[in-house]
């Protein structure tokens, strides 16, 4: 496994929604980047919506999907590889409590361990999650999925894989072929998506050694669709 250099987001919520406001319309279009591993070398990232569904799509410069985490046998350390449209989408429309941070949808493969919402396994495939992040800098790409504290008994949706952090595990359709990953959502399940500004990322991250709070990190940024986390994609129409 060719390894990739760890870079850090650097932005907290409240920078991703104020930088939001510039957003325009239509796909982010980035330059290739012969330093970025080619299946994570990110093109063009677009949401949009098509009738009552709201299709996610990132195109990259290789073949999607190739280049996954070396299973260790383990969970504590593990890795995980991810394409992620991070969103000005407020965590409430995705099921959990109101402003708990920043909100992505993410395409995950991670070999060592299952978390689909049923106990079913998903540890050979591409799947899709929503996940909460926050700004924690002890974490190498600068931001953490939101942990939830022992004893606290946060709103979370039904397809929550009862682990312990602001992450969602629904069965979306999600494709992984050729230059593009995809994911179909029902509009109706997602609470204002027709306004939301959105960004394309494409990354690692790890889960603590330890098993402690952060328990998974953003370890490494692979590539930015924007090049600084600006959200300047708006979601579109599209007949």
């Amino acid at each position: 496994m060719r390894r990739m250099k760890a870079r850090g987001l650097g932005l907290g919520a409240a920078a991703l929604c104020a930088l939001a406001t510039s957003a325009s319309a239509g796909p982010i279009q980035a330059q290739p980047d012969a330093a970025v591993l080619a299946s994570f070398d990110i093109v063009e990232t677009t949401i949009v919506t098509r009738g009552d569904t709201a299709v996610f799509t990132t195109r990259v410069r290789g073949e999607a999907g190739t280049d996954r985490p070396d299973a260790t046998g383990q969970f504590a350390g593990s890795g995980v590889y991810a394409y992620v449209w991070p969103t000005t989408l407020d965590s409430d429309a995705i099921g959990f409590d109101k402003a708990q941070g920043i909100v992505a949808l993410a395409v995950t493969f991670h070999p060592d361990f299952d978390d689909a919402a049923t106990g079913g396994v998903n540890r050979h495939i591409w799947h899709p999650h929503w996940v909460v992040l926050a700004k924690d800098p002890a974490c190498g790409g600068g931001l953490k999925v939101v942990d939830i504290p022992k004893g606290s008994k946060p709103k979370v949706p039904p397809t929550w894989p009862k682990v312990p952090l602001l992450i969602d595990s629904p069965d979306y359709p999600t494709t992984v072929r050729g230059d593009a990953v995809q994911v179909e959502i029902p509009v109706s399940l997602i609470t204002g998506i027709k306004d939301v500004s959105f960004d394309g990322v494409t990354s690692g991250l790890k889960v603590n050694g330890n098993l402690h709070a952060p328990l998974l990190c953003v370890s490494d940024v692979f590539k930015v669709a924007s090049g600084n986390l600006s959200l300047p994609g708006k979601v579109a129409p599209q007949n």
